[in-house]
């Protein structure tokens, strides 16, 4: 049965509207009788003590916000009436015990991924073409042209647009009625079957605006980047393109595949070295179709959970973000941690607040000391240009219920489970170890899931409460809605809906559980994401610059 409100926990002293809450409702909490002074909006906060200005707001058991104005019992908690606030924290961590969940129904589960040489699996088989510098996007299109739709990759929505029924009505000089009477939009199902090379799901364009001007950190980074998108286990080989004059050269990117001991098939070109720009592309074409025929010969295998690294994310958070989605995807984390695979939480931004908690759950003091480090740099970085992370959350946020940074952040905190911590990686940094891994990105939608497949996850779930399409050139991604309102309205971008939490259909773990038995058909290639079907191949490198 579904609440009409609820306390997250014990030290709250702010409760969450499940529905709409009129004036006068008497709510019980407790024990404690409260009187709604106002009307609350569903996914709002109202007050469950008097406040006077000064007083420190708590949600999640942790301190969320400072009182600016005396606020009763019973009123709304709003951007006017409370300001962002969050815990101190240092790099020395405390005792932490954790008690892994019963993972009985998965135990000797698999999937069906593409085995590589290293022992890493992936859930899908690319090739990709990269440019090492923004000059070379338009070579990308005149490639992708020539390759995409011949060899059955071009990408198919479930409609298609018919523009020459539009252009044969002009030509018979038809009236606009008749051009706006005229039916263009055609269904299809997305036609596999067609693929020359069946055993390779696509060939992948990462076309960016770096790779030269700026900084050359930039340059080192992107090159870091690339690599691990080279090393993604989702990925069979790629095709470079050099201009030859940028920052981001090729001695670089091989110096970074190097170093995280990649040895896949790289075909590399320079255009200025090449005969003509016609050579150029024809080379580009041959290579890659050479590598696309060996990339063919790798099958799905059965594989071991344990070989999932699972990229933790959300975007267009809501008020129910971190009551449904968020904690439903960390009891998936913890399922899988304890299955001994690799979930990975980023979006630093968004552990502000909870950064005490997160040095605590470090299995190492030298991890402890590497996220505090990174998260005062972060910050202190925000506050060198004007900014800061209580500037972290974006109007749709504040909309629908999240008003501070460390109330969004205690939210998006719990897609982490409650897992330990096994190693904190900075961006571009791989993935190594079996266990909840934290990585340093962006709270940056794209950003962040672009740099969690740089560093090596093959699928990645990500909870939304307002809904986005976002999607990745190699690792399938899932959205997930936090409320069934969103599932229904956007159903055709959405795969997993985690409103039936908020209604009391599903707990925390049987959502958790479903989660993960959707994960386990895309990663094996029997369901795919609607990102994927829908060619979101969403790629925004991070230049390190302040970006929240």
């Amino acid at each position: 049965m579904q609440k009409s409100y609820v306390q997250i926990d014990s030290k709250d002293n702010i409760i969450v509207a499940i529905t709409n809450l009129e004036k006068g409702t008497v709510v019980t909490i407790a024990g404690k009788d409260v009187t709604l002074k106002e009307h609350i909006k569903q996914k709002h906060k109202f007050a469950l003590v008097d406040f006077k200005s000064g007083d420190e707001v708590f949600m999640y058991g942790v301190l969320i916000g400072k009182a600016m104005t005396n606020i009763a019992a019973g009123c709304a908690i709003t951007i006017e009436n409370v300001k962002h606030a969050s815990a101190e924290f240092n790099e020395t961590k405390t005792e932490f015990n954790w008690q892994a969940p019963d993972v009985s129904k998965f135990e000797n589960r698999t999937f069906n991924g593409y085995h590589r040489d290293n022992g890493q699996v992936g859930t899908a088989n690319y090739w990709l073409v990269i440019p090492l510098t923004f000059c070379e996007n338009r070579n990308l299109d005149v490639i992708e042209a020539a390759l995409s739709e011949k060899l059955g990759y071009q990408t198919l929505k479930d409609f298609s647009v018919d523009t020459d029924a539009l252009i044969q009505q002009y030509k018979l000089g038809s009236s606009r009625d008749k051009i706006l009477n005229t039916p263009i939009l055609t269904t299809h199902e997305e036609m596999t079957k067609n693929r020359v090379f069946p055993n390779v799901d696509g060939i992948k364009f990462l076309k960016h605006d770096g790779g030269c001007g700026g900084i050359r950190q930039d340059s080192e980074t992107l090159c870091k980047l690339l690599a691990g998108y080279i090393a993604n286990p989702n990925v069979a080989g790629a095709t470079i393109l050099s201009l030859g004059c940028q920052n981001a050269q090729i001695t670089m990117l091989q110096n970074a595949l190097k170093a995280i001991n990649s040895d896949k098939p790289v075909h590399y070109l320079e255009q200025q070295q090449s005969l003509s720009e016609r050579h150029f592309i024809e080379e580009a074409v041959k290579v890659t179709f050479l590598g696309l025929i060996d990339a063919n010969e790798i099958f799905r295998k059965p594989a071991p959970l344990s070989k999932l690294v699972l990229g933790l994310e959300c975007g267009g958070s809501d008020g129910f973000s971190g009551i449904s989605a968020n904690p439903a995807l960390g009891y998936a984390s913890d399922l899988l941690v304890a299955l001994g695979a690799s979930p990975v939480l980023s979006e630093f931004p968004e552990l502000n607040g909870v950064e005490q908690e997160i040095i605590n759950r470090c299995i190492t003091d030298e991890d402890s000391k590497k996220f505090y480090a990174l998260m005062r740099a972060y910050s202190a970085a925000a506050v060198a240009v004007g900014s800061g992370f209580e500037n972290n959350p974006s109007p749709g946020n504040i909309k629908d219920g999240l008003i501070t940074d460390a109330m969004k952040s205690a939210g998006a905190a719990k897609k982490g489970g409650t897992s330990p911590i096994v190693e904190v990686l900075d961006y571009t940094e791989q993935v190594t170890k079996p266990g909840l891994n934290l990585l340093c990105t962006p709270g940056n939608d794209v950003e962040s899931t672009t740099g969690l497949v740089g560093s090596g996850c093959n699928v990645v779930v990500f909870t939304t409460g307002l809904g986005t399409p976002t999607g990745n050139p190699v690792a399938p991604v899932l959205k997930m809605s936090s409320n069934t309102a969103l599932y229904e309205r956007m159903n055709d971008i959405i795969d997993i809906n985690a409103g039936t939490v908020i209604s009391g259909e599903d707990s925390i773990e049987t959502m958790g559980e479903k989660i993960l038995e959707h994960i386990i058909q895309v990663a094996s290639g029997t369901l795919a994401s609607k990102a994927v079907a829908h060619g979101n191949n969403d790629f925004i490198p991070w230049k390190r610059g302040v970006s929240l």
